[in-house]
Parts: C-alpha cells; structure tokens; sequence
C-alpha cells in the first residue's frame, strides 16, 4: 500500500503568503493574523478546539474533519514548532500547543539543530537535520503504513515540493488578505500545474480550495 505525503488545510492569504514578518512568541504568525485568516476552519463544526455547539458543515467541515484520518506521522519546519532560531538557548520550549498537541502522531521537525527528542502526551517530537527525502523515510517508518502529515510552514513545503515528494496538496486561499510579505507558498497556484491535476472549489466561507493531486 503506497504511503501518501499530504498537505491538509494549509491557508494562504490572496498573494501565497502562509505567515507574515516578524514571528515572536506572541505572534506565531507574524504580522499576519491568524484568527483571520483561518476562519474558515475555526468556524466548522468539527474544529477540534471547538468549545460552543453549532460550527458550519459542508466542504470545509468535511476537509477539517479529515485532518487526521489515516495520518501515521507529520513533518514540518522549525518555525512551525516555535519561534526560536540558531542554535537552542531554550530547550524548555515544548511547541505552542500545550501539554497535549493536537497531532496525535510522531512530529519530524527539521532543523539545523538537533536537539533530543521528547513526548507531550501522544505526540513525540523528533529533531532532524536531514534532506526531505531522509526526513521522509523516518517518517514513513513511523507512521507504520499510514500516510504522513507535510505541516508547514511555507518553505518547508516548497522544499518537499521542489524534491517532487508531495502527492496530494489541498490549499485554501483566502481572497479577502493580502500579506505582502513573510512566508510564502506560491507567487500563483498555476505553479504546480505541471506537475498536478487541480480541482477549485469556492466556499461560502470566502476562501477558495485548491486540491492539488499528482498527474
């Protein structure tokens, strides 16, 4: 059975900027605001975090309540994990989301710093300095015949996608922000047609899937 390396629910604003400048602890996203721009998602019925009853239904509750199924393991950069850069001066620092993360599965973050690997309730997190294509083997190891999770953020999928490592990709883009600047996924989600199918479904959140399958 083949193992698929998937991007799920990864938003953009209007110009392929997944965060902006200037991440600190306090602004995850940078100048970018993520209550913005992820809107869509929190709204749903099935987001995880959700604490009031109701939320939306239809596609993008559908692609929210996917999020985990079939995920053995997920990868994603060092900025995805925190805020720090260089060499760890703070080896205290356990992620942004508390003692139970949300990912349910071993994490691979890549770094050029290694660091030893610890565990919040069900998710260990692992640190490696390595080629996509090594840091995917480890995680396909992991995930035991399910398929890994490609986090973000938008670098480290460039890099996936630049070493033809993606299979699926399923991006929102949000036609109502405009960055300007930070990190960026695409300057045009055309980008990829040579390489992929591409299916665009407007929601009546506002934001635009794009799901993205390999030829």
């Amino acid at each position: 059975m083949t193992q698929l390396l998937k991007v799920q629910n990864f938003t953009v604003s209007s110009d392929g900027f997944s965060a902006g400048d200037g991440q600190s602890l306090e602004r995850p996203f940078g100048h970018a605001d993520p209550g913005a721009l992820m809107r869509w998602a929190f709204g749903t019925a099935s987001f995880p975090a959700r604490t009031a009853p109701g939320g939306s239904r239809g596609l993008d509750d559908h692609l929210v309540r996917d999020f985990g199924h079939g995920i053995g393991a997920e990868i994603m950069g060092r900025n995805k994990f925190g805020p720090q850069r260089g060499p760890w001066t703070d080896e205290e620092w356990r992620g942004w989301w508390g003692d139970e993360p949300p990912f349910h599965t071993p994490v691979f973050v890549l770094t050029h710093h290694p660091r030893p690997s610890f565990t919040l309730s069900d998710t260990t997190f692992h640190f490696l300095d390595g080629t996509p294509a090594e840091v995917l083997t480890r995680a396909r190891e992991a995930a035991q015949g399910l398929d890994v999770r490609l986090g973000g953020g938008a670098s480290v999928v460039r890099q996936f996608l630049d070493a033809d490592l993606v299979d699926t990709l399923h991006v929102a883009v949000h036609p109502g922000i405009e960055l300007g600047s930070g990190s960026r996924l695409w300057h045009s989600p055309d980008e990829l047609l040579d390489r992929f199918h591409r299916d665009v479904v407007p929601s009546p959140s506002g934001v635009v899937h794009h799901l993205f399958w390999r030829r």
